[in-house]
């Protein structure tokens, strides 16, 4: 098992290189949303499907929305409907970008697999292992999170 210690070491090195790039991720410290260098929101995946489904799905193009100058995916028409009429509701908190590295002053860039919705609120992190970090004080860090936003991205 990866320990604490080495993700933060991980991703401090990560953006302690400047360029806070991944292959196809846009600049973090520009956007307020988490999105591809293609400009697609949350690696494509359908930020509805988390609540509706209760895992990561997916979305399509053909059903696919502008908002906050990214461009977000659906895996269904309905879905797309869903979030058109209430965004704010279904975006996940912090654009989408890793809702630990926000609790500690900085951005990160995500991987779909590793969310947790908690009332009412999708979050999501770098990984498997850091979203067992920022669950084990999760009230917290949200607080801490909420601080830090959106100062973070300006």
């Amino acid at each position: 098992m990866v320990s604490r210690r080495i993700i933060i070491k991980f991703i401090g090195a990560f953006l302690a290189t400047g360029t806070g790039l991944l292959p196809g991720v846009a600049l973090a410290e520009k956007l307020e949303v988490f999105a591809t260098s293609r400009g697609i929101a949350i690696n494509g995946y359908d930020p509805v499907a988390y609540f509706t489904q209760g895992a990561p799905v997916e979305g399509l193009e053909e059903h696919s929305a502008m908002w906050k100058r990214s461009r977000w995916y659906f895996s269904s028409a309905e879905n797309r409907a869903l979030f058109v009429a209430d965004p704010e509701k279904y975006a996940p908190q912090y654009g989408g970008y890793c809702a630990f590295a926000v609790s500690r002053g900085y951005t990160a860039p995500t991987v779909p697999e590793a969310w947790t919705v908690t009332n009412g609120k999708l979050y999501l992190n770098f990984s498997l292992g850091v979203r067992d970090i920022w669950s084990r004080d999760m009230e917290g860090n949200i607080a801490k999170a909420d601080a830090n936003w959106p100062g973070v991205v300006h």
